[in-house]
């Protein structure tokens, strides 16, 4: 039986306007779960391969909404604990026909911030052979961020693979410095960085993505894939060095969870032993999958609808 991939952070009740306008002004909204992680987790099972996530819910509503998202999906629930104490964060998503939609976060003091090292210390490493994270649990907390470290030092000891996408989250951080040191450091920890040309603007000063690679791989990284929106990505690592085009798209309906999309294509290809050209394409093909469907994961493919698309184009 092959190991599977283990993911953190915080899945959040997500509550989707049914119409457009301001998020004040909207009388009623659809409930789904969301989460970075969520949709990389949920990526992982459409295409049949095995993902748990670590994370701790509250006793409330939203938390068991989020559990049985996760066994609807095939996410294994064995790593997810319970905080008596904390609530279940939740967000609100509007609706849009062009553009970013506006996004509100309850997630303050959630019980997903109190997760601590101690939590990691009782996972069994030895189960899984990939971990995923990214730069949102980080910002939650001191705590979190704590944890967020000794996870990757156990992984490390335990030979998993490490992949990091950023996914900056601004209004979480106290300081605009603190994001970028903090960031930087757990990317300098990981085997795979996954940021977007934006985000490397912010992290690394420049937005060019030949730079924004040799920024992560002086420092530790042994492959950068930068995303580049549907031009495509780029992709260095110490032997090579490319580009791969983007899948073209017809109509954008929502872009929330296409960098989510990308890394399941790049992480799934890999535990494939595919190589990295080829994964490189299957994350923009997924990640424009997704822009053509509205909601976080519900349009993220299964592995035929996947190959129907790359074949098509």
């Amino acid at each position: 039986m092959s190991k599977g991939m283990m993911l953190i952070g915080e899945p959040m009740g997500l509550f989707i306007a049914q119409s457009e306008g301001r998020l004040e002004d909207i009388p009623g909204f659809s409930c789904a779960v969301a989460g970075a992680e969520f949709n990389v987790a949920v990526g992982m099972t459409r295409l049949e391969l095995s993902s748990s996530y670590l994370t701790k819910l509250g006793r409330d509503p939203f938390g068991k909404q989020i559990v049985k998202a996760m066994e609807r999906n095939g996410i294994g629930t064995n790593l997810v604990s319970w905080s008596e104490d904390h609530s279940t964060g939740f967000m609100m998503k509007s609706m849009v026909s062009s553009g970013d939609p506006d996004i509100f976060y309850f997630r303050k003091n959630s019980a997903a911030s109190t997760l601590s090292a101690e939590d990691i210390a009782r996972v069994d490493f030895s189960a899984y052979q990939w971990v995923h994270v990214t730069g949102i649990l980080p910002a939650l907390s001191q705590s979190t961020r704590e944890a967020t470290m000794f996870l990757l030092e156990k992984a490390r000891e335990n030979g998993l693979t490490v992949s990091f996408d950023p996914n900056l989250r601004p209004q979480l951080w106290a300081s605009q410095q603190e994001m970028v040191r903090v960031l930087n450091e757990i990317a300098a920890k990981s085997d795979i960085v996954l940021p977007g040309d934006s985000e490397g603007l912010i992290l690394t000063g420049s937005r060019e993505p030949e730079a924004i690679a040799e920024f992560y791989l002086k420092r530790g990284a042994k492959t950068v894939v930068v995303k580049q929106g549907p031009k495509g990505a780029y992709a260095a690592r110490a032997e090579e060095r490319f580009f791969v085009p983007g899948f073209p798209v017809e109509k954008v309906v929502d872009t929330v969870g296409a960098g989510d999309g990308f890394a399941v294509g790049i992480i799934s290809a890999l535990t494939e032993n595919l190589p990295l050209r080829e994964a490189v394409r299957r994350g923009n093909a997924i990640g424009a999958i997704q822009v053509m469907s509205r909601g976080d994961n519900e349009g993220l493919p299964t592995r035929e609808q996947l190959q129907h698309f790359m074949q098509a184009k």
